[in-house]
């Protein structure tokens, strides 16, 4: 993530501020809250506006860069949770876009799995964090309970991302462990991608050995 960040940083630097700001949070909101927003790079986007803020005579503010933030965050889940309440999976369906009913049933195993936690932990997962809030409002999800970990979500990911990039900026310490965590959670994103592959292809090999007999949902097909 910081990789990408420090790649995106020259060009949105060479934007105004307000330009920094709404590039951020449009980036933030479309991911969050609209399934079209699965293959933005949310996390690259936030680190490299708080690198910005951190940048000594930059204009751009850093506590509004946080509320606005925080805010895209929060408003775009509570959407993506509302679309998924009124319009349920048939509507998915419809569509007729693979990746999108594929990427629902992989927030719907991973809900199902940790249910309230779910939430707040895909903030931190590429394509997962997009489809959670239409998966818990598919699943009719308590609204009061997805609206608390929605705030802790969006505080925890885009203030807390933002933050690190901000302090990244002037501390050589704060960069290194940035990228070692960064380094950390795509070494292992690319090793649970690689695992579910796997399994998907001995599933379908077993499934053509057997004549379909094997069609058992696999509920940990996140």
């Amino acid at each position: 993530m910081p990789v990408i960040a420090l790649t995106l940083q020259p060009a949105m630097d060479s934007l105004p501020a307000w330009g920094v700001y709404l590039v951020t949070w449009a980036f933030i909101f479309v991911e969050s809250g609209l399934l079209v927003g699965f293959l933005l790079p949310g996390d690259s986007v936030i680190f490299a506006a708080g690198l910005i803020a951190g940048t000594p005579g930059s204009a751009v503010n850093i506590i509004v860069l946080l509320v606005g933030s925080f805010l895209a965050a929060f408003v775009g889940d509570q959407v993506g949770y509302v679309l998924g309440r009124k319009l349920g999976r048939p509507w998915v369906e419809s569509r007729k876009r693979p990746m999108w009913s594929s990427g629902l049933t992989r927030a719907e195993a991973f809900y199902e799995r940790l249910g309230y936690l779910s939430v707040i932990v895909a903030r931190f997962i590429p394509w997962v964090r997009t489809f959670i809030p239409f998966a818990a409002g598919v699943a009719k999800m308590d609204y009061y309970k997805f609206l608390s970990a929605n705030i802790i979500g969006a505080l925890v990911w885009a203030v807390g991302i933002t933050a690190m990039g901000y302090f990244a900026a002037a501390n050589p310490v704060v960069r290194t462990i940035s990228f070692a965590i960064a380094g950390f959670f795509i070494t292992i994103s690319l090793i649970y991608m690689v695992f579910v592959g796997i399994r998907a292809l001995v599933r379908r090999w077993r499934t053509s050995r057997s004549g379909g007999a094997d069609t058992e949902a696999d509920p940990d097909s996140v």
